[in-house]
């Protein structure tokens, strides 16, 4: 199967077409027809979506088109994606996520994706299963309308060469460029970041591309600069600070440090387990009862 998938990455994209339109073909016949015993075939499809422990009556209110298709076109997806490397366990979350998928057109909405992260993003074969598994919602969007644009100015804002789309950061793609990545980009450089800074921030910690501007990043500057009287610089230096919770994390840290007349820097004081943390911050008392006595 999974040779058969990669043979069929390289069609050319008017195949997607041409298979895609018979398969659609093939369903409206079936359709057309009502079957014998057409209440035994839908518990079969309901029984196989809970065999995938896909919600079926999520699947049914969300997509109600999966009434009147065949079992075969919920086979085909399944093949499909399985060729591609997907264990059925993540197949059934994936599916229970988005249950439009479960009547998806394997030629025309499915492989087309595949061909890109393959092609374009030029993702090894053995990680597009790690992409998919990753960020499932690359599998709905459009290559041309949301996955390529994206793309292009990813790599134009940085992500090029040492620093290309990889497995892990494939996520950022499903991500609108004016509506999302800009936003963000902007609200960095409002602090006081040039915008090779941003850039140098975002590359080495991706995420800040994926984080909300009110839920994450306002919070935590103002923590930032008003509690922990920060400079910006430090952030510069460690902008993985925004990928550490607020309320679990760094305010429960600095206060302790403060309670204690203690400072240490960003990456000091969250990168280590919470037990490193209270032997650091015990070392630390006793050095300063040591110099006092």
């Amino acid at each position: 199967m999974v040779v058969m998938a990669a043979s069929r990455l390289h069609l050319h994209p008017q195949s997607f077409l041409v298979h895609g339109s018979t398969l659609r073909a093939a369903a409206r016949k079936d359709l057309a027809v009502p079957p014998p015993n057409s209440g035994l075939l839908f518990r079969e499809k309901l029984l196989y979506l809970s065999s995938l422990n896909v919600d079926p009556q999520k699947a049914l209110r969300e997509n109600p088109d999966f009434r009147s298709y065949p079992l075969s076109v919920l086979h085909s997806v399944e093949d499909c994606l399985s060729s591609f490397g997907l264990p059925r366990s993540s197949l059934g979350r994936i599916l229970d996520m988005y249950p439009q998928l479960l009547t998806s057109d394997p030629y025309s909405d499915l492989y087309p994706v595949f061909d890109f992260l393959l092609n374009e993003v030029r993702l090894p074969f053995h990680d597009i299963q790690k992409s998919i598994v990753r960020c499932p919602r690359l599998l709905i969007c459009s290559v041309p309308d949301q996955l390529r644009p994206t793309l292009s100015f990813l790599r134009s804002f940085g992500f090029d060469g040492p620093h290309a789309i990889t497995c892990q950061t494939t996520v950022l793609l499903v991500s609108n460029v004016k509506l999302t990545l800009l936003p963000k980009i902007e609200y960095l450089q409002s602090l006081g970041f040039q915008y090779r800074d941003v850039v140098n921030m975002c590359i080495r910690s991706p995420g800040l591309l994926t984080f909300s501007i009110e839920k994450n990043y306002k919070p935590k500057v103002d923590y930032f600069l008003g509690e922990m009287k920060g400079d910006l610089e430090e952030l510069k230096r460690f902008p993985q600070y925004f990928s550490f919770s607020l309320e679990g994390k760094i305010k429960p840290r600095h206060m302790q440090l403060v309670e204690h007349g203690l400072q240490l820097s960003l990456p000091e004081m969250l990168k280590i387990s919470d037990g490193a943390f209270a032997l650091k911050l015990m070392e630390m008392q006793l050095k300063m009862v040591g110099r006092l006595l």
